[in-house]
């Protein structure tokens, strides 16, 4: 009888393990997230209650990126998938729903309006004049007409409908968004629902305290702009009245006229660092920053230490506006 007992109870307790909307409290809630920084919001509130896991590895595009078949086998055992808007998402998201139909997808960015993407402004009646022209000048001499010759751009990264998808560089989105995980997490986990809101109360107090600081940084250079390759830092320039100058466009390397006049831009504005991030070709940054006498420094929109990489890269950005 004893055996038959514990026979019972050990049907129950898997029977529960397996039945969607059950965490048992040995377990920790599995989820994905497309990108790196979602990974750290998840834990600020989940911390020892979940198990994330990025989609994106380091070191690659969220715009190309292609799950691996690993990955998508572990969303067989995953709860919750945590969305943020990147391209990748536009291609396989419907595959990643349907790896497994239990898995609930959170969509992170709703309720949050997406600006434009930036685009650098140019004169397209002299764009057009200069492709009729010889060019002669000193920026051609040491490489700029070879340029788009030798620009297959590796990154195709177009953004669909021109919306900016980088929402996860300003910490008023954040908190946003972190409001959003942290409401899907109480409803998959109800029992640590109390939990889950005490440990976003927190995150949510060290997201206005970095807004705060960061507003003092920037307090008297509004309007001041920086210079990047691949614009994802649009979102944190609008929150702190900044204005970012993008290199590429479209997703593209620019032509030779359009380079040029980046070069001019950046003389005329007194800019002297080109912002780049370690997921993409240095090439175009490092010619503009060559032919203005500049620096190439790194800003990496997908650290995994988001908070601590935002107060660097604002402190990058702080020393480049001087």
């Amino acid at each position: 009888m004893h055996r038959l007992i514990c026979l019972f109870i050990a049907f129950v307790v898997i029977g529960l393990g397996s039945a969607p909307g059950v965490v048992l409290a040995s377990e920790k809630l599995p989820v994905f997230v497309s990108i790196i920084p979602q990974k750290y919001f998840v834990q600020q509130i989940g911390k020892d209650l979940v198990d994330v896991q990025e989609m994106v590895q380091p070191g690659a595009s969220p715009a190309t990126y292609e799950p691996k078949p690993q990955q998508m086998a572990d969303l067989s055992n995953t709860r919750i998938y945590f969305t943020i808007g990147v391209p990748y998402e536009g291609v396989w998201l419907e595959k990643i729903a349907g790896a497994n139909p239990a898995m609930r997808i959170v969509h992170t960015d709703d309720g949050i309006e997406k600006i434009a993407m930036t685009a650098h402004h140019h004169h397209d009646d002299e764009a057009e004049e200069h492709h009729g022209e010889e060019h002669h000048d000193g920026a051609h001499d040491n490489g700029l007409a070879e340029h788009h010759d030798e620009a297959a751009h590796d990154d195709d990264h177009h953004e669909e409908g021109g919306r900016d998808p980088h929402i996860w560089l300003s910490p008023p989105l954040v908190k946003a968004q972190a409001h959003t995980i942290m409401t899907a997490l109480q409803e998959a986990d109800p029992a640590n629902r109390q939990i889950y809101e005490e440990n976003f109360n927190e995150f949510a107090v060290k997201l206005d305290q970095l807004d705060a600081d960061l507003k003092k940084i920037f307090a008297g250079k509004t309007g001041l702009q920086f210079m990047v390759f691949h614009p994802s830092w649009g979102y944190f320039a609008h929150t702190y009245g900044l204005k970012q100058v993008p290199i590429e466009i479209e997703g593209k390397d620019p032509k030779p006229a359009q380079l040029q006049e980046l070069i001019e831009h950046a003389r005329e504005s007194g800019i002297k660092v080109i912002f780049v991030q370690p997921q993409f070709s240095t090439k175009s940054a490092e010619l503009v920053a060559r032919e203005i006498g500049g620096q190439v420094v790194f800003a990496d929109p997908l650290a995994e230490d988001w908070m601590a990489n935002l107060r660097v890269v604002a402190d990058k950005f702080e020393r480049a506006l001087k």
